[in-house]
């Protein structure tokens, strides 16, 4: 049924374009679409380049604090303190009037102090399968680390 009515519906349409002021409107409602779509391609080009500009800027500013640290690790080498610990270690130099002294293992840990261990003295409790399974979705889902 709807296929006899097409032809009814373009005459009918075309018989309306052919009214001017049915045409402008038309032609105007075109040129907002248009206008509108190549605003939105500018709006969206727009912002890809200001993703890239933020990129390169926050590479550039990456850049800039590696350079400084070279910087400050250049000026540490240069300087006397550093010089004077390399002397020490790489050659055995020492500064005037120093001695060196030389203890015995057996007497520099005798005045040592033991460190508590990480492990504590608990008992571990075997817990059963479904319950190991629940408490590490727990931690996972808690972003708990594994331990």
């Amino acid at each position: 049924m709807q296929i006899k009515n097409i032809p009814k519906q373009t005459i009918n349409f075309i018989q309306r374009l052919s009214d001017l002021r049915f045409a402008g409107q038309v032609l105007f409602v075109i040129i907002v679409l248009l206008i509108s779509w190549s605003g939105i391609k500018t709006i969206q080009t727009n912002y890809g380049l200001q993703k890239e500009i933020s990129s390169l800027q926050q590479q550039n500013d990456i850049q800039k604090l590696e350079n400084n640290n070279l910087v400050l690790q250049n000026n540490y080498f240069n300087s006397n303190q550093y010089l004077e610990l390399a002397a020490r270690q790489n050659f055995g130099l020492a500064a005037p009037g120093e001695k060196e002294v030389i203890v015995p293992e057996t007497v520099a840990m005798a005045y040592t102090v033991n460190l508590p261990s990480d492990k504590s003295n608990k008992p571990t409790v075997e817990q059963p399968l479904y319950q190991k399974n629940v408490n590490s979705w727990v931690d996972f889902l808690l972003n708990r680390s594994n331990q």
